[in-house]
Order: structure tokens, then C-alpha cells, then sequence
């Protein structure tokens, strides 16, 4: 671990907001908070406004953002949490609190009949689950070409940009009729686990799902703005969430402040991100922080430093990484951890492995890189459609490691 002292070039820094302030002058995206920490060093940008209107509010430090799947993290966290309480067996079978998934059966093909299916060999783990390897989740593929993706859609469990409309039980009953596409343990399919976990935690801790968090996370972590929900005196943060018209390549809002869907409790609490958590910048730095710690955030422990190495180490055998599952080269630098992805070896980012991270469908993004005692968050609310999005956050990436004094 680097000390807290660790520097950061400010020609540098001025060079990554100039490119930030380029985005929002173009009209790309309305506006941004970016930060880059290291040690005591914070470097902060917040540039245009919260919407894209002539008079709207401007960016503020502590503005709201919908992080999407940039939850998963945080919901490993929390199953860690419960892991070391001893409630959860981390290679134990999760049948006693999830019974909706013991005794599964495993389509004989991704892409078959939904009754040609055989046993599954073993039951799912805890680790299947924080893994992405418990088998199902998102299908790369057309809308409507597998059968088992129309039938996630008419059960009301894909994956998607908008939030899960059933309670965390119900939710469970129906993801319960459908089979596997993979054997647990086999293969990563992205996303519905964390979902999954998001009902494990709140099970297995007697809890609801956003209380255990609230208690055992945020709280403690001083995380004062990070939810489910935003109360009506936080309205006036919550930045608008845009998405582009397919025709004309416009910004179009999709949820707005006026009547937002964060303003009201969620049916279901998700642990993945579909609908999920709001949060801030120095939110979101408290809890890296508390990663970059090994578990521990000023005098109090959260997690064990072996509980968080785990968690940035790559958890997935060479061999399942045959098949990309977003598009080619996914991981040929990249691997899976518990709730992000784990940089394998230099990758054109950073000079060296370890870089652990996510980013959310909404737009934001970040990581940390625990050999540079590294912060880099980036959060927009710009919904990901296409590589313009990937090539924002990779040039924000570069920046933050061209920042780092020589």
C-alpha cells in the first residue's frame, strides 16, 4: 500500500478535466462528477448541470446518481459480511434460504427446448452467486432468439434498464420455474445473481435487504446519501437520467427528478442494480476507501483483509474464458471477482494487474488499483448504448493514471 501522502500531477489532472469539460460543452452528456484520489490527495471535477436545459440546476459535488450495476460491489460486501458473520457458507449450498433454487435443472443447450433439460449435478453456491457462475443470467444474444430468454421476459427476471417489478418472494417463485442454462459452477452469465444476493442477504440476516445495508455499511462508513430512495428534500440533487433516440441521436430524459422513480420505495430492493441504489461521489469514496483499507475504514473493520482480497482476486478458471460474454476480447485482460471485474495484466489502463472495478448501464463507472493506493470514479447519467460510452470511460480511465506523479 502506497502512503497517504501519495502524489498526483496537477498539469495532469487540468488535462482530464479539459477532455470532462469537452464531453459536456459538446452537448454529449449534461454534466459529470469525476474524482481521482490518491492517499490524502482528492481531485475533484464537477462540470455542467444536472439536466439538459437552459436553466438548469448546476452539478454539484454531492448531486445524486443512479449507479445501476456499479451496486454489485456493494452487495458483495454485504454477503461477505454475512459470510464471516457465519450465516452464510461462502462454498456451502444456498437451498436453505433460497429453497426456489434447490434441485434445478440445466437445459441440455443454452439455446433449446425449455423441457430438454437434465439434473444439475451439485447444488448452488454462495460463491456461484458472487461469481456470475450459478447458471443464469443475461443471454448475449437477439432479443427473443432463445427460449429461455422470452421466457425470463414473461416471468418478469431479465435483465434490463428498468427496475424489477415483483417483491423479493415473488421474484423468486417465478425466477424458480425457469431452468438453468449453465451447470453451477460451469460457466458466467451476467447480472441475475446479484439480484439473487440482493434476497440471500436479507434472508439470511433477517433483514430487509436496503435495512441491512443502511446499517451495516453505509452507516458506518459515513455513506449519508446512498439508497434506495431519495426523500423529497434530496430531490433537488438527483440528476436526470437521459438515453438516446435510436433515430435522431438525441438525449432523451427517461427519469427525471419531477417524478422520478427513486422517489418512491422500490417493490423490490435490488442487490444488481436494476432500479437499485442512488449515491454520491464521496459516498462512493468511502467505501473504495474502505476496500483500498483492506476491509477497514478509519478505527472500524468491516471486512476481513482475506474477505476483501478474495473479492479483488479473479475468480474465473482460464478455461470458461473461451467464450466472450459482452464482445470479443472481453477477457482477454479481465477477469471476475466478487461484484466487479479484475484487470488480469496490463491492458492499455494500467501498467500492472490488480485494477478492480464496475460500472452501471446508467453511465457511471470506477475502480481502484490497490498497488497505487488508486480512486477513479466517474459518474454520468447517460444510458450505455454503444461504444461511445466504453470510450468515454476508458479515456477517463487513462487520465486517472497519467495523473499519477512520476
Amino acid at each position: 500500500m502506497h502512503p497517504r501522502s501519495a502524489a498526483l500531477s496537477p498539469t495532469r489532472l487540468a488535462d482530464m478535466t479539459s477532455a470532462l469539460r469537452g464531453h459536456v460543452e459538446r452537448g454529449e452528456l449534461p454534466g459529470v462528477v469525476a474524482l481521482v484520489a490518491r492517499g490524502d490527495t482528492v481531485h475533484v471535477d464537477v462540470l455542467g448541470t444536472q439536466g439538459l436545459v437552459p436553466s438548469g440546476p448546476p452539478m454539484r459535488r454531492d448531486s445524486l446518481f443512479r449507479l445501476a450495476s456499479m451496486a454489485k460491489p456493494i452487495t458483495a460486501v454485504a454477503t461477505l459480511m454475512l459470510v464471516e458473520d457465519g450465516k452464510l457458507p461462502l462454498d456451502g449450498a444456498v437451498d436453505p434460504w433460497l429453497p426456489e433454487l434447490a434441485d434445478r435443472r440445466v437445459l441440455r443447450t443454452p439455446g433449446g427446448p425449455l423441457d430438454d433439460t437434465v439434473p444439475a449435478k451439485r447444488a448452488i453456491t454462495v460463491r456461484d452467486l458472487l461469481t456470475l457462475r450459478w447458471g443464469l443470467g443475461a443471454v448475449m444474444a437477439r432479443p427473443g432468439t432463445h427460449p429461455i430468454q422470452r421466457a425470463m421476459s414473461e416471468a418478469r427476471v431479465s435483465p434490463g434498464f428498468q427496475a424489477l417489478t415483483d417483491p423479493p418472494d415473488e421474484f423468486m417463485r417465478r425466477l424458480g420455474t425457469l431452468p438453468l442454462m449453465h451447470q453451477p459452477g460451469e460457466r458466467w452469465s451476467y447480472h441475475t445473481g446479484y439480484e439473487v444476493l440482493g434476497v440471500l442477504v436479507a434472508r439470511a440476516s433477517g433483514m430487509r435487504f436496503d435495512d441491512f445495508l443502511r446499517e451495516r455499511l453505509f452507516v458506518p462508513l459515513g455513506m449519508k446519501d446512498t439508497a434506495f430512495t431519495v426523500p423529497a428534500e434530496k430531490l433537488d440533487r438527483l440528476t436526470t437520467a437521459y438515453a438516446r433516440d435510436d433515430t435522431t441521436g438525441r438525449l432523451e430524459a427517461w427519469d427525471t427528478p419531477a417524478d422520478s422513480f427513486w422517489s418512491r420505495p422500490p417493490a423490490f430492493p435490488s442487490g444488481g442494480g436494476q432500479g437499485g441504489l442512488v449515491s454520491t461521489a464521496d459516498d462512493l469514496l468511502a467505501f473504495c476507501r474502505m476496500l483500498l483499507g483492506g476491509g477497514q475504514s478509519g478505527h472500524t473493520r468491516l471486512l476481513s483483509s482475506a474477505s476483501v482480497q478474495e473479492m479483488l482476486t479473479d475468480q474465473i478458471p482460464e478455461e470458461q474464458k473461451a467464450a466472450s460474454p459482452f464482445f470479443p476480447g472481453f477477457w482477454d485482460a479481465s477477469g471476475w471477482g466478487f461484484g466487479g471485474a479484475v484487470c488480469t495484466k496490463p491492458d492499455g489502463v494500467s501498467p500492472t494487474a490488480g485494477r478492480y472495478g464496475w460500472g452501471g448501464g446508467y453511465g457511471p463507472m470506477f475502480f481502484i488499483d490497490p498497488r497505487q493506493d488508486l480512486t477513479a470514479i466517474l459518474l454520468m447519467q447517460r444510458r450505455a448504448q454503444g461504444p461511445d460510452d466504453e470510450a468515454l470511460a476508458m479515456e477517463f480511465s487513462k487520465g486517472a493514471y497519467r495523473a499519477l506523479a512520476d
